[in-house]
């Protein structure tokens, strides 16, 4: 990041925030009332300059309005708070559907055999610099802060992912803080997930998460987030690891 661009960020994040985009925030993202005071001054101002550095795109009828750039803003950041951040820069777009939408689905089985047909999605998270995301369930989610589901948590984890190396197929990389002692956490845990799911047995993080190491680090993101108590009691280690990397304490906050 250049000097020229950090100084226009931070003149940026520090413009009066516009008093309709903040009436937005209180009505449609929870979280915003449950941050302590600094930290909800800090995500304005990452707003500001999300907005400002992110192009939305509306497909399938779905209109961009202040609503959804400010509303998918305002969540995305929330997961830069803390951090050095230079706001998602593998990113570049955002396309909001106004609905599930069908997208092309890959699986690998066992033996390596591929298949592939449509399935319907509600996000995805592109390595080519794009995030897709389905409107009515960005509001769904973000209204019920508290059932582990955020499918702004899940994309912009991946993109997080991406940018900072945290899995790749095979596992996880160093790319957390302390490196192979919190690969170790994460190593044991999609273990954990992927036996339990196996078994058939209850578990507090999505089985989804058991599909892939990546799908593991987002699906585990959702849960820090929005079950930050439960994970804590019933996940220490992963809860410590997730809070080292993202420097927040979600359970501290005014739930």
């Amino acid at each position: 990041m250049g000097l020229f661009t950090a100084f226009r960020r931070k003149r940026l994040a520090g413009r009066g925030f516009p008093p309709p985009w903040l009436e937005i925030i209180e009505r449609n993202v929870p979280f915003y009332r449950m941050l302590p005071p600094a930290d909800r001054q800090e995500l304005l101002g990452h707003v500001q300059v999300f907005l400002a550095e992110k192009h939305f795109e509306g497909c399938g009828g779905a209109e961009i309005t202040d609503e959804v750039r400010v509303t998918v803003a305002a969540l995305a950041c929330i997961l830069l708070l803390h951090r050095r951040t230079d706001y998602y820069p593998l990113l570049s777009s955002i396309v909001i559907y106004p609905d599930e939408y069908v997208g092309e689905r890959r699986r690998w089985d066992e033996a390596g055999v591929i298949t592939e047909g449509p399935e319907p999605r509600v996000g995805e998270s592109w390595e080519q610099g794009t995030v897709v995301l389905s409107w009515k369930d960005v509001l769904l989610d973000a209204g019920a802060p508290d059932d582990a589901f955020n499918v702004v948590f899940h994309e912009f984890a991946h993109q997080l992912d991406q940018e900072d190396g945290i899995t790749d197929n095979d596992g996880f990389l160093p790319g957390l803080p302390e490196g192979d002692r919190w690969r170790q956490v994460f190593e044991g845990e999609y273990e954990r997930l992927i036996a339990e799911d196996e078994a058939g047995r209850w578990t507090l993080l999505d089985p989804y998460g058991a599909e892939s190491p990546a799908e593991f680090f987002a699906v585990a993101t959702e849960t820090f987030f929005e079950m930050p108590g439960e994970m804590r009691r019933q996940h220490p280690e992963l809860y410590g690891a997730l809070s080292l990397y993202y420097r927040q304490d979600p359970a501290s906050w005014g739930w």
